[in-house]
Formats: C-alpha cells, structure tokens, sequence
C-alpha cells in the first residue's frame, strides 16, 4: 500500500473516531475512580389476577464500586417524591452528582428507583393513581421561590441558572422529574429496600432525601442491625399536622400521624394506632418564621430499633422545610433517636434550599456529610 493511501486512512480513522465523541452539550463524567458498576432488582412478587400474573413490588438498583474502598460501609441513596436515581448521579448543570462525589471519596454507591417509579416497574390497576409535579409546582418549591411563598426564600442563593422554565438548567431538572403514586409508595419502598439490605448483607449508611427520609425511618426499624448510620436531608415532616409555609400555620390535616411517617413503627410501649399518642404543641414557637412543635407527653414512647443509629439531620437555609423541620428532629431526640440537627449556614454552607445535592455548593455538603460519618461511625 502506498504511503499516501496509509497516511490518508490514518486521518479517516483519527476522524471517526472524533465523530464519535459526543457533543460537549451532553454531559459526561469521568468513571477512572470506578471500578465497577452493576445495575440489577430486587424484592417484587407476583400481583395480579391468576392466569394474568404479573411482577409488582419490585425496585430497580445501581452498584458503583470504587477502586479504592477507603470506607467500611456502603451508602444507600433514597430520593424524593417525583425523583429517581438520577438525580443522585448530575446536577442539572452538568456537574457530577453525590453519588460520583462519594465514590471520588471512596464509598461504594447504591442508587434505586422507587417501585412503581422511572426503571422499576408499574403495575395499572393494582399501584395506584400517578401524579406529576407542575413546572410552576417546581419553581415555587426547589427553584425559584417567590418572597412572599415562604420566609426564608430570599435566602435562596444555591440554585444554578434562574430556576425559571425556560431557562436551560431548570428545563434540565425539570426533564428529570417523573410521575410518582400515593399512599401504596411507602409500603412497596419499605419492603423493597428491606430485601436490598438483605441482599447487601452488612450494615450500610442510609442517605435519605425528602420522601425518602420516611420511608428510612422505617427501614432502619425493620432492619436495626444493617443501619450504621441514617443522614437525612430535609425529610418528610412535621409531625403530627402539616404545615402552611406561606402562612408559618397548621393545617388542619396532613401531617405525619405516627410522628416520623404515616405507617406504623415500633414505639415503646407499643401502640397499635397512631391515636394512642399522646401529644402536646408547644406553647410558642422556637424563633422567628418557625412553627410551634408539636411534642408527646412525657413520659414520651421511644423508638427502640432506632436508639442505637447515629443520625445527621441536614437543613438547608433557603428552604421551606426551615420552618418546620426542627420539629422532627426534637421528636427523634425526644423518642431516643440521637439526631444532630444541622442548619448549614452554621457550618459554612450558606443559601441552601430543598434540592441542595443539585445546587451549586452540593459537593461541599457530601464533603461536610462524609467527615461527620468519619467523626461519629468509622
């Protein structure tokens, strides 16, 4: 072959090759810190009439292992309402998520999808009625909060872009955000995650976000001996009634009627109904633009399967969850849950709203959560 010929095919090849990359418009990350991934389910059984059987229940599941495993235990990621695994692996600006920030930092990953939710199965019919978020929904509450929507929101400094519709980032997040189901979520996320923790076979950290902070309480009782440590970010709350943010009032319902979820946990003494908790609101308000707390009497019940779990309990400063989410964390404190309630302009993370791992300091948040995980379990 002539020289001409090989050089002409060597730069044929050399530009396949860079057609190949893709456009600096879709966002990659660099795995060299990965070892190895895996993706596979869990949980699920057979729902259905007979002779129409079909799998229900069961959860979609990512394993990211680094090269260097420089912590004990692994962390399990639980997410929000509308939300999936994805929202743990890119902000939507294009930088590497917490999960990518916790593999650099040496902890193997486990990412999921609810049952019912994005990659794991839903059944019609048998799961329950989906909703999905607004794009106006999403502005007013993770975005671009108004003012006058809640009190702290002109703290709210964290979010990359305008946080309008229509602006690329917020289009980008708001892609990311899918149907989700009601009430039947928590049993099926609840049963799912125990059959993870059987699976996984050790004690493990929950990392739990909104949604996902009840259904870890939870978990972490049905399965106390595989739970080192419980961080959760701005979870499900307040106790007992939920909260007006604009008006810093109670509503008349809502709420979470077993004090940390709406299903039952065990407390000592047990109770069979979450009516047989006898309860008080406190007589004012712990400072400004915070709600009044509701409390048990004393002597208040605990909860015995979670008194041996460390828990950091994360709060943004921007965020509408400012108002009441030191009332959950006085109910875990008071039943025995040893929780170290954080706001984190305290500790040098300023602006934070209710997405804080997609916001722009959310690499420094992982970074505070892994150095407390180092502090109080390793």
């Amino acid at each position: 072959m002539k020289l001409v010929q090989i050089a002409f095919l060597g730069l044929l090849a050399a530009s396949s090759v860079s057609a190949q990359q893709p456009p600096t418009s879709i966002p990659t990350i660099s795995s060299e810190n990965i070892a190895r991934q895996g993706a596979f389910y869990v949980g699920g059984s057979y729902v259905g009439e007979p002779g129409e059987e079909t799998m229900g229940g069961a959860m979609y599941v990512e394993v990211m292992v680094p090269k260097e495993i420089r912590h004990p235990y692994p962390i399990v990621l639980l997410h929000g309402t509308g939300q999936t695994g994805f929202d743990w692996l890119w902000t939507p600006d294009g930088r590497p998520g917490w999960a990518y920030n916790f593999i650099d930092m040496g902890y193997v990953v486990y990412l999921q999808d609810y049952p019912a939710r994005g990659r794991s199965q839903y059944v019609p019919g048998i799961d329950g009625e989906l909703s999905i978020r607004s794009g106006p929904t999403l502005e007013k509450i993770f975005t671009s909060p108004a003012n006058e929507d809640f009190p702290q929101a002109e703290k709210f400094t964290q979010w990359p872009g305008t946080g309008k519709m229509g602006d690329p980032i917020m289009d980008a997040f708001t892609r990311t955000q899918v149907q989700y189901i009601g009430a039947t979520q928590a049993k099926l996320t609840i049963d799912a995650n125990t059959a993870l923790l059987d699976l996984i076979d050790g004690p493990v950290i929950l990392l739990t976000h909104s949604q996902g902070g009840r259904f870890g309480w939870s978990i972490a009782d049905e399965r106390p001996d595989n739970i080192k440590a419980i961080v959760t970010v701005e979870p499900s709350s307040p106790p007992i009634r939920s909260v007006d943010s604009a008006k810093v009032a109670y509503r008349e319902s809502g709420g979470l009627a077993w004090g940390v979820g709406n299903v039952p946990i065990t407390y000592d003494p047990p109770i069979s109904d979450p009516s047989e908790l006898q309860v008080e609101l406190q007589n004012e308000a712990e400072g400004e633009n915070l709600i009044a707390c509701y409390r048990q009497k004393e002597p208040a019940r605990k909860l015995p399967n979670l008194q041996n779990i460390p828990v950091l309990f994360l709060n943004g400063e921007g965020g509408y969850h400012r108002i009441f989410d030191h009332c959950l964390a006085n109910w875990l404190n008071q039943a025995g849950v040893s929780t170290e309630y954080v706001r984190l302009e305290e500790v040098g993370l300023p602006g934070n709203g209710h997405e804080m791992m997609l916001e722009l300091n959310s690499k420094g948040i992982a970074e505070f959560i892994s150095s407390w995980l180092g502090e109080n379990i390793e």
